[in-house]
């Protein structure tokens, strides 16, 4: 077999969420039809109109959070914790949890091993400078910029900066399981997963390794994030009923609701799987992405051209055909214009094809660059399980929905579509086909 038909295989999952922190919890909230979203207990709200997200309230940073971890690597994890935020801290557990699943040993060949992960841009929180602030003012009385150099940068932790960048998930990550192959990190919003899931089956095709470990991690809530998320975007207003606030595609709908979480999957070469006679969940058969810019269209053109190229990738994949029953994952924001827009391209795409549509969003809201590795694996559970779950809180489409968007639950196919877009034009999408 070449390289360029190599099948590249899904073989463990690891997830940090509003519906949990393992795959079975996620699935359970999921076939419940029960909300993530809730009061936001970790910041203060009173200042902005919503005071409802979707936290990830069983992550509590603990080293029991991170799965079951033999004691070197919980030493080596709770030594950097110090340098870890906690959308890192996220990523960092969720990738930890998908290797477990993955059932892959200590015997793996770390030269064959790499990991991709995406993230969002993330934001210093404040209290990382009050201890300078604070002698700022007892140096003159008042806080001035100027006095900052003499008086204040000195109180700032001189390792701070680790905390946030946005390619420490996947530094960590490749540092403790000594992951020596192709190592990347992406910064694309909420098309992070997506791309990073194309780039590794695209590694793992040409040869240069036989394992990725592929994950995303973000978040909505956060002291500045929440406050310029209200600022730019188009939030949920407050409900009386917290679990209703997001509702991608219905006419009511006015906003995404704030979310945080974390999702990674295993990927191998089916391969290299087969051999250690590893569980396959699932297959990546196609990959599609574009990037437009923002314009007159919003994100109908760039969303339109990346379903497509994932579809047309699909139909020459190692299937040799395009799956006959299958279901598509949308982006679902929740916004006015997005859902609209996103609903036009679907329609665009997807043309007579009458597949069931369905949005995880409508249950915990937008996760940032974690969102679509949660829905990624929402809809692989989704295959194994024979039930696709339906839109929450869906209970008028809009006009643009002319696809049948899924209000109860219905079959979920042998394969999906699932695609993620950001405001700045990038758009990417998946198609994952069911274990053979």
């Amino acid at each position: 077999m070449t390289p360029s038909t190599k099948r590249v295989v899904i073989t463990g999952m690891g997830v940090i969420s509003p519906l949990g922190l393992t795959p079975e919890s996620v699935w359970e909230a999921l076939r419940d039809g029960r909300s993530g979203i809730s009061p936001i207990k970790s910041l203060p709200m009173d200042d902005l109109p919503f005071r409802s997200g979707a936290e990830a309230t069983e992550f509590t940073g603990a080293i029991e959070d991170y799965g079951d971890l033999d004691k070197s690597l919980q030493r080596a994890i709770k030594k950097n914790m110090k340098v870890m935020c906690r959308e890192i801290e996220m990523g960092v557990a969720a990738a930890q949890r998908a290797l477990q699943h993955s059932g892959l040993g200590e015997d793996r060949d770390p030269e064959r091993c790499g990991c991709l992960f995406g993230a969002d841009y993330i934001l210093t929180r404040p209290e990382e400078y009050a201890d300078g602030i604070r002698a700022c003012r007892a140096a003159s009385g008042k806080v001035d910029i100027l006095d900052w150099p003499k008086h204040g940068l000195s109180k700032v932790n001189p390792l701070w900066l680790l905390k946030y960048l946005p390619n420490m998930p996947n530094s960590h990550v490749s540092i403790y399981n000594d992951f020596r192959a192709t190592n990347n990190s992406l910064t694309v919003r909420e098309a992070s997963m997506n791309l990073a899931v194309a780039e590794a089956s695209s590694i793992i095709r040409r040869g240069t390794a036989d394992v990725m470990l592929v994950g995303a991690t973000g978040s909505r809530i956060h002291p500045l994030r929440t406050t310029h998320i209200y600022l730019t975007d188009q939030v949920a207003s407050e409900q009386a009923d917290p679990t209703t606030m997001s509702r991608p595609f219905d006419v009511s709908r006015d906003g995404m609701a704030v979310g945080e979480g974390a999702g990674a999957l295993m990927l191998e070469s089916w391969e290299h799987a087969d051999r250690r006679g590893a569980k396959i969940w699932g297959e990546v058969i196609g990959q599609g992405a574009a990037m437009v810019g923002p314009n007159t269209n919003e994100n109908r053109d760039y969303l339109r051209l990346a379903v497509g190229r994932a579809l047309r990738a699909a139909e020459t994949s190692s299937l040799g055909r395009l799956p006959s029953a299958w279901h598509l994952h949308a982006h679902g924001l929740s916004s006015t214009k997005a859902d609209a827009s996103e609903a036009l391209a679907i329609s665009d795409v997807l043309m007579s094809r009458q597949i069931p549509v369905t949005a995880a969003k409508s249950y915990f809201g937008n996760l940032g660059a974690g969102a679509s590795a949660v829905e990624l694996i929402s809809s692989v559970l989704a295959m194994h399980a024979g039930t696709l779950f339906p839109i929450r809180n869906l209970k008028n489409p809009c006009a643009e929905a002319t696809f049948p968007a899924l209000q109860d639950f219905g079959s979920p196919g042998e394969a999906f579509l699932h695609c993620s877009f950001t405001p700045q034009g990038q758009a990417a999408a998946l198609a994952i086909a069911k274990a053979a």
